[in-house]
């Protein structure tokens, strides 16, 4: 049985306008399109299947609220049931309605995510629950099938990459995707990781830290950090001039492109990883 919403097959998107804008041939990987509004469907399908094979019956994850709707989500789509562990008042409204619309145990701690992910890693542990957060592999691998569609999309490698960078598990994805076809990876963390407006990245302890760091050297390319005032810049440039509307850690890889991580004429991806209606108006 695979446990599927739908999800993979987003649209690769030409911008012109801000290709003009930046100088370069700019596309956008528009994940906003899959089944709960963000990359996290990817791997939550694969994560959920082999979750139904071992015979669990329950998934677990901490989350800033993207993995929490998509793990709820898969979770009722396979009849398994979803404990969800966040920071209290650290997710964004909309996300955690989605959790409550699909039937998900919410779990509110205090502390930070890394309290929250230790919380769901000691659930998890427990016989026929299974931890769905990027530490699980079945994750990754479901999610570097964006990199096999870029791929295909394009025809080949684009010469940029611009990501969201919060716990790193995307960018290890992406890395596994590509493979020998390494793009020049620039994740894009928030300069306050701890109180970011873009809570999709507010991660102060990057679970994939070390691989993040490991792939943007092999790459050749950066980690580039953003102020909160530049993220929501690009969200709104974004939104006015080609009309995706995405919620603000999606827009990073935009705000990123101010600070010269593509020359001129290069073909950049920018991935946007989650809608505009799953972030708090």
């Amino acid at each position: 049985m695979t446990v599927t919403l739908g999800e993979g097959r987003t649209p690769l998107l030409e911008v012109p306008r801000l290709s003009a804008r930046f100088g370069i041939e700019l596309w956008l990987k528009w994940e906003g399109a899959n089944p709960t509004g963000s990359f996290k469907d990817r791997g939550m399908s694969v994560a959920a299947t082999r979750a139904v094979e071992s015979g669990a019956h329950t998934l677990v994850c901490a989350s800033t609220g993207n993995t929490a709707a998509s793990c709820a989500a898969y979770a009722a789509r396979a009849g398994m049931h979803a404990t969800i562990v966040v920071v209290r008042g650290a997710a964004a409204g909309p996300k955690l309605a989605q959790v409550r619309a699909v039937g998900g145990e919410i779990v509110e701690i205090e502390g930070t995510f890394s309290d929250a992910f230790a919380h769901a890693e000691e659930i998890g542990s427990q016989p026929g629950h299974v931890l769905v957060n990027s530490t699980n592999p079945n994750r990754i691998e479901g999610q570097r099938s964006a990199a096999l569609e870029i791929l295909e999309q394009l025809g080949a490698a684009p010469d940029v990459l611009t990501l969201p960078y919060g716990g790193g598990g995307n960018t290890r994805a992406y890395a596994l995707g590509f493979g020998e076809r390494l793009p020049r990876f620039h994740p894009v963390q928030a300069a306050d990781r701890a109180g970011t407006i873009a809570s999709a990245i507010r991660i102060v302890e990057p679970v994939h830290r070390a691989d993040v760091e490991e792939i943007v050297a092999r790459s050749g390319g950066s980690i580039v950090t953003v102020d909160d005032e530049q993220i929501v810049a690009a969200r709104d440039l974004l939104g006015r001039e080609e009309g995706v509307f995405c919620e603000p850690a999606s827009a990073a890889g935009i705000a990123a492109l101010e600070h010269g991580t593509a020359r001129a004429g290069e073909r950049v991806v920018c991935v946007v990883t989650g809608h505009g209606l799953k972030a708090a108006a």
